[in-house]
């Protein structure tokens, strides 16, 4: 009998704790002072609509107040908080945007404050001792503190903070303000609250608990001997790494509770004969790689569980994951079923129905946005009465008016292309469907634990034989007449070439090359066998361009990033990339995967400009000196960042408040290990749920009801 699943539920003890984190989970409007106007401010910068968002929210740095000499011991570009007697205040002339100037004495020498605040010019008077706090510097020849943060009378030198935190600001919020919130925030933080992590961890790592680290990473004045020297920044170091290592447990835990959910979700049993996996071989004309055939096993394996699969499969570019998928789904036809394969491009979709139809009988139907009339209403019946067993498309596919017969198998090609959401309502088109989620890009482990931990992975090795390395070379643009010589050279030998540019019309924003305006320059040099591709054409003319190339009635052809996937030209042994330094590594990989996919040497050439930037130029030099989609995965993670699990966005860091890059990196493992072990022990022990304070954990870090949308992959 297998172990019981955790779940997150909340037993009779873990509602009484979750209950008392109701005002952590409140609006920031329930904090004093928070009026409703302010409160919007808050959610923007806290990124999210609870009080515990805002505590989340740490100080972008902190700013050393504690350095208070005698005015005459002052020196310049230090952050001084000094006290003195106010000797005179000269206002500015009127109707000019110069300061007010107070001269300030203590005995020992004096100092000049300028500030353009109106209203602190109403708050001091000649003979009054004040307070100022601010960044030291000459002016004019004398030293000044110009526009100081802090100027109060020198009663209340007490509310300067000697560690100032800097939280995120936004228009119309101030410091002050946060200060005030962040204050009666930390004051509903229950007391007693329990520990999630294991004593031995904590130990370890000398951590503080949840609540002093809290306190410590918003008021490091709180911190002991924060009075004088450097030790605090420790403290406050370990205080950072245990609410990053919070976060990332939280994501971690929630991560394995849908994994653990989607292999025991019932699912359908599929196996099927075999015989249409054969025909299919057998007009494809080679065996498979060892790598598709491990692969392969992996998903029939799962597919025949009677557990739902939700498997990724990442390859790279060329390594035949098509071919993969094409017989993954003919195992549910044969099983008596449907599978749909949903692309995010009409190319892609459109190249995967033609080599579908090529591979095999069973019939086809092909849905995207621009089937219409009659025939849509025909493909759209096809798929719900049975008679089209595959059926391949755009997110057309996913809209409420297409229904299956009975859909077994939902594959997502390009997945990061596509939102979870967009991936379940695919899949929840099926009873209890297997889901198989594809990515020429390959995933660097970093990611593979956080994105897609939940689910199984297989990673398709190798290449089909015959393919030859893509040699690429790194050009200035500087250089364009002697590549448009070799160009000419290539064209009189019958070679077919690619030719991207970033953008289709000129732009007065970016000094680039267009597509149109490239097509016209190359069409004048080389004749009419030059053709042009981009997003913005009618579809038809797109295809019709595509087309000519693809049968050789074109040589060269100028293109947008439309032709990043689903293009498969065998004959194409050149690919011109103009301002390389535009596009992203992924991207420059996978334009590149459109060369070399037949037996003849195939060259890539990456137009770089004159004044290359040491970011760029390393980003482009990985290209030069690999074709390993995961090392330039990895290269692309690091200098990009992974996109945000839930799929809103594509791009940058997963969202992570705390665990930053640094963190990040050195936390992530930690936390996966002790989320694995923490659910080995509940397993152990028959446990039905996670224990109250890995429930309070996850309420706090919004990941109570996070396993649906990452049972979506």
């Amino acid at each position: 009998m297998s172990s019981p699943v955790p779940v997150i539920t909340e037993s009779s003890h873990a509602s009484v704790s979750t209950t008392r984190l109701a005002p952590l989970l409140a609006p920031p409007e329930s904090l004093s002072g928070v009026s409703a106007a302010r409160g919007k401010l808050i959610r923007r910068i806290a990124r999210g609509s609870r009080v515990i968002d805002l505590l989340f929210c740490l100080p972008d740095s902190i700013t050393d107040r504690r350095l208070a000499p005698p005015l005459a011991e002052i020196k310049p570009d230090n952050i001084v908080t000094v006290t003195g007697t106010i000797k005179t205040i000269r206002a500015p002339t009127p109707r000019t945007r110069q300061p007010w100037r107070v001269t300030l004495y203590d005995g020992t020498g004096v100092l000049e404050v300028a500030f353009f605040s109106p209203w602190q010019a109403k708050q001091i008077a000649e003979g009054e001792d004040i307070v100022v706090s601010g960044k030291a510097e000459f002016f004019h020849d004398k030293l000044c503190i110009s526009a100081p943060d802090y100027v109060l009378p020198a009663r209340s030198a007490g509310r300067i903070p000697r560690l100032d935190p800097v939280w995120p600001l936004t228009a119309g919020l101030f410091s002050g303000q946060v200060r005030q919130a962040m204050v009666h925030a930390l004051s509903l933080i229950p007391e007693g609250l329990p520990e999630w992590h294991e004593t031995s961890l904590i130990s370890s790592h000398h951590w503080p608990d949840f609540i002093t680290a809290l306190n410590q990473v918003h008021f490091p004045d709180n911190i002991p001997g924060s009075e004088s020297g450097d030790a605090w920044r420790k403290q406050y170091a370990l205080a950072r790494a245990r609410l990053a290592c919070d976060e990332l447990l939280a994501d971690q835990l929630a991560t394995r509770i849908a994994q653990r959910a989607s292999q025991h979700r019932p699912g359908r049993i599929i196996k099927g004969t075999g015989i249409l996996q054969k025909q299919a071989l057998e007009t494809f004309g080679h065996a498979l790689t060892p790598g598709q055939s491990k692969v392969l096993s992996e998903i029939e394996h799962d597919m025949a569980a009677p557990h739902r699969m939700n498997r990724l499969l990442q390859g790279d570019v060329g390594a035949g994951k098509t071919l993969v998928a094409l017989l993954a789904m003919l195992r549910a036809v044969e099983a008596g079923a449907q599978a749909a394969l949903m692309a995010p491009t009409e190319i892609l979709a459109r190249q995967h129905a033609k080599t579908f139809s090529r591979l095999t009988s069973v019939p086809v139907a092909y849905l995207s946005g621009s089937v219409k009339g009659k025939a849509r209403k025909t493909v759209l019946q096809s798929i719900a009465d049975g008679s089209a067993p595959l059926a391949v498309g755009t997110h057309a596919l996913m809209q409420e008016g297409v229904s299956f017969s009975d859909l077994a198998l939902a594959v997502v090609d390009e997945q990061h292309r596509f939102g979870v959401e967009q991936r379940l309502a695919l899949v929840e088109k099926g009873h209890e469907a297997d889901m198989l989620v594809m990515t020429a890009t390959p995933i660097p482990r970093t990611l593979l634990l956080t994105r897609f931990g939940d689910m199984q992975t297989s990673r398709l090795e190798g290449k089909p034989a015959g393919r030859k390395p893509v040699r690429t070379s790194l050009h200035s643009i500087s250089t364009m007449p002697d590549i448009l010589d070799a160009l000419e050279r290539a064209l009189a030998k019958k070679a077919q070439i690619f030719w991207v540019c970033p953008l289709v019309s000129e732009s007065e924003a970016l000094d680039i090359a267009a597509a149109e305006a490239r097509h016209a320059e190359l069409s004048a040099r080389f004749g009419p066998h030059t053709g042009l591709a981009h997003g913005q054409q009618d579809t038809a003319v797109r295809e019709k361009e595509l087309d000519e190339f693809a049968r050789g009635n074109t040589r060269l052809l100028v293109a947008t990033t439309v032709i990043e996937v689903g293009v498969d030209i065998p004959a194409a042994t050149i690919m011109v990339i103009e301002h390389a330094e535009r596009f992203g590594l992924a991207q420059l990989h996978q334009l590149r995967g459109r060369v070399g996919r037949g037996s003849e040497a195939s060259y890539c050439l990456m137009l770089h400009d004159d004044k290359l930037g040491l970011t760029a130029r390393r980003r482009l030099n990985c290209l030069r000196d690999t074709e390993d989609g995961f090392i330039i995965a990895n290269e692309d993670f690091r200098l990009r960042g992974g996109g945000d699990a839930t799929g809103h966005r594509q791009s940058g860091l997963p969202e992570y408040r705390i665990a930053q890059e640094d963190l990040f990196d050195e936390l992530l493992d930690l936390a996966h290990k002790e989320a694995g072990y923490l659910f080995k022990r509940c397993a152990s022990e028959h446990q039905a749920s996670l224990s109250p304070p890995l429930n309070i954990l996850l309420t706090l870090f919004n990941k109570a009801d996070a396993a649906r949308l990452f049972s979506g992959g």
